[in-house]
């Protein structure tokens, strides 16, 4: 059997080069069937193998080729969820760029936070970084629990026009 011939013959039993690349994939299901066939066909020309029929000799070792990967896969683990893969290697840190503007922003809020009035400061500060409830804060600064909604509004306000203009 000559391979070389294998990608030129048009005989009525052969398949061609893109028929065979379909019938590996169909028998592998596989995505890397062309890889397949390409290394089946180098080591059968290699080996100068007879075969009565080459189309289906070459299908057959590409075939076995794919079976031999999807174990070896399976020992190492590298078959099922590609994604856990790329994560397990997976950056997951922000890029240089958005750290710096998540500092530069960070820093102009702080100027914001800075602005309020004290008071408004203080109620606005235990209720988002403590996680406080409007009760509470008003219990313990004894003002109503309406003045510090209130509050909370104005330095919503201010800090959202604060932003906004940057």
């Amino acid at each position: 059997m000559s391979f070389p011939k294998l990608s030129r013959r048009k005989d009525a039993s052969g398949l061609g080069w893109a028929r065979l690349r379909a019938q590996v994939a169909r028998m592998t299901r596989r995505d890397d069937a062309e890889d397949l066939l390409h290394d089946a066909w180098i080591a059968t020309a290699v080996r100068k193998a007879e075969a009565e029929n080459p189309d289906a000799f070459l299908a057959r070792a590409a075939a076995n080729r794919g079976i031999d990967a999807y174990r070896r896969e399976q020992r190492w683990g590298l078959v099922g969820d590609g994604d856990a893969a790329c994560a397990a290697i997976a950056d997951h840190s922000p890029l240089q760029d958005e750290v710096l503007i998540a500092r530069e922003r960070f820093d102009r809020l702080r100027g914001g936070v800075e602005r309020l009035s004290p008071r408004t400061r203080q109620i606005f500060l235990m209720y988002r970084l403590d996680g406080r409830k409007y009760r509470e804060i008003a219990q313990e600064l004894g003002i109503s629990q309406s003045a510090v909604e209130k509050h909370i509004a104005r330095a919503m306000a201010h800090l959202a026009d604060w932003m906004e203009n940057w």
